[in-house]
C-alpha cells in the first residue's frame, strides 16, 4: 500500500492506475518464472501439460456483458507502471466494447480480484486450458499479533485464493 501510495501519481502521469490488481500482476508474472509448473496449460485431447515459455497474465474486467478477461502479454517483462498502463487501457477497451477477440487470449495464467465491489471471499474459476486463477479480495485492515511487543496491532492484508486444476502431475506438486 505504502508503494501504491509512492507511485500513484508517476503512473498516472504515464495513462495507468496503480492498483492492487496491477501490482498483483507483476509479482505473479515473477512468480511464474519461480514455479514454472503454474505457467502451463492442458490439453485436454492429448491429455498432455504444456510449459509455456512465455508469461501473459489474463485480468478479469467486470463489464456490462460479465466478466471479460483481457490479457497483458509477456508480463514478466514489463515495468509495474506498463503494467499498471496497459491494465488501465485493456479494462477500458472490455468495458467499451473495443477490446477484441485477439487481446483476450493466449493467457498462460489468470487473475481476478473482488477489490473493486468490496467482497471479500469466492472461489475463482480456472480459465481453461489455464492450470490456475489467484483471486483477490479487497485489502482491510485485520488485528496481528505481534510476539516482539506481545500485543495486537491492526494490519492490512490483503485474502489471495489459488485455484489450480487438479490434473494428472499438477495435482501431485
Amino acid at each position: 500500500e505504502e508503494l501504491r501510495k509512492r507511485y500513484r501519481k508517476t503512473v498516472e502521469a504515464a495513462g495507468g492506475n496503480l492498483t492492487v490488481t496491477a501490482v498483483a500482476v507483476k509479482i505473479v508474472a515473477e512468480a511464474l518464472r519461480h514455479f514454472p509448473q503454474f505457467n502451463t496449460s492442458i490439453d485436454m485431447a492429448s491429455g498432455e501439460v504444456i510449459q509455456k515459455k512465455y508469461v501473459h497474465i489474463g485480468v478479469a474486467v467486470d463489464t456490462d456483458r460479465g466478466l471479460l478477461v483481457p490479457v497483458i502479454r509477456d508480463a514478466d517483462k514489463k515495468s509495474l507502471i506498463q503494467i499498471a498502463v496497459d491494465l488501465a487501457q485493456l479494462s477500458e477497451k472490455a468495458r467499451t466494447r473495443k477490446i477484441t477477440v485477439e487481446e483476450m487470449q493466449g493467457g498462460c495464467f489468470s487473475i481476478s480480484s473482488l477489490g473493486g465491489i468490496g467482497g471479500s471471499f469466492f472461489t475463482p474459476i480456472v480459465n481453461s486450458p489455464e492450470v490456475a486463477i489467484l483471486g483477490i479480495s479487497r485489502g482491510r485492515f485485520t488485528p496481528v499479533y505481534n510476539e516482539e511487543k506481545q500485543e495486537f496491532q491492526a494490519r492490512q492484508l490483503l485474502l489471495g485464493v489459488l485455484a489450480r486444476h487438479d490434473r494428472g502431475e499438477l495435482a501431485d506438486q
